[in-house]
């Protein structure tokens, strides 16, 4: 199946999400309002800093929330279907089925107790109707599909035995045991070295042209979402800051936090005494400011900033929660801004 086009029909959507947790301090709000789309065969990067809320949002897709977490609002729709208020019998049987999850420590997926045949056979045996000897057939063909050397032999192998490049090859496979529709891949490549992690990228954009199959990466390594992605979704305290096409994103960034980020990687070919930096960190989930949630650390801030929250806004090709994108504001370069060292607007 081909790649997915502009035009292809969302296989997920996300409906202006809302995951709250309740605590004996009061309701935190981890998700806001967020909304998005994936088509077939489409890559969707989620990127920004720890407690931008990218992990929970996948989280909240495949319905693993934990309690105190609840979905609070919103809607989760796979193939028109709404999946976030099934029973949590209803929505096993499409986790693993028809979305598969890659989490960022293959050890926590894995049960060290049994052999990876029989993690994969069982896998396969719970979600479609197969014989013990054609499930292990099917994991063979599947550790062979991931590059798992001599999956004859490996398959009888304890978890211990592989390395973690090996290891994140084998949750890979168990993903696709049932041959799902969407992948939640929750940094999938973060504990690996640099080759492998190549490896891991080259597979996951195969099984996108190969398979048709959808994912949706989280991570927080710009590298890793230029070379896999077709779009990127920008998260900043619970929200999306900006969402577009990868290359639009990457060299023209629409919102101040996006632009930050850009200019805070090294490019090669540049020597630079000091590289660009945003000043503060992320606000506490109990400490979100009034109006953008970014305007403290904006160089762009305004009086309406401080006091009114920007929906995403059309913003060239991408969409940007930006009031320096609402109608009859004057467009500006925010690479320039960063560069330079923007002053307050």
């Amino acid at each position: 199946m081909p790649a997915a086009t502009p035009d292809a029909k969302p296989l997920l959507q996300v409906k202006n999400l809302r995951v709250e947790f309740n605590t004996r301090r009061g309701t935190l709000v981890a998700i806001d309002d967020v909304s998005f789309d994936i088509a077939p065969g489409e890559v969707l990067g989620v990127v920004g800093e720890s407690g931008a809320g990218k992990s929970i949002t996948g989280t909240a897709i495949i319905g693993l929330l934990e309690p105190p977490g609840r979905i609070a609002g919103g809607e989760i729709l796979l193939e028109g279907m709404r999946i976030d208020n099934l029973p949590a019998e209803e929505m096993r049987k499409i986790r693993g089925r028809r979305i598969g999850a890659i989490f960022q420590d293959p050890l926590t997926s894995l049960n060290p107790l049994y052999t990876i045949g029989h993690q994969l056979t069982e896998t396969i045996q719970t979600h479609l109707a197969m014989s013990m000897a054609q499930a292990r057939a099917r994991a063979i063909e599947l550790l062979a599909e991931v590059g798992i050397p001599a999956p004859e032999r490996r398959i009888d192998h304890y978890p211990h035995q592989f390395s973690g490049g090996m290891r994140q090859r084998v949750v890979i496979a168990l993903a696709l045991c049932a041959n799902p529709q969407l992948i939640i891949a929750d940094e999938p490549t973060t504990a690996l070295d640099v080759s492998i992690q190549a490896q891991i990228i080259t597979l996951l954009k195969r099984l996108c042209r190969d398979n048709g199959t959808a994912v949706m990466l989280v991570t927080h390594d710009m590298g890793v979402i230029a070379e896999t992605a077709d779009r990127v979704a920008v998260m900043y305290a619970g929200r999306i800051a900006e969402i577009g096409p990868v290359q639009e994103v990457i060299h023209n960034p629409q919102h101040p936090y996006t632009a930050g980020l850009m200019a805070s990687i090294p490019a090669l070919g540049h020597e630079v005494e000091r590289l660009s930096q945003i000043e503060g960190s992320m606000p506490r989930l109990n400490a979100i400011p009034t109006g953008c949630a970014f305007n403290p650390r904006c160089p762009r801030v305004f009086g309406r900033c401080t006091v009114e929250r920007p929906s995403l806004l059309p913003a060239g090709k991408s969409l940007a929660a930006c009031w320096l994108h609402a109608e009859g504001s004057v467009p500006l370069d925010l690479n320039k801004d960063w560069s330079e060292g923007a002053v307050h607007a």
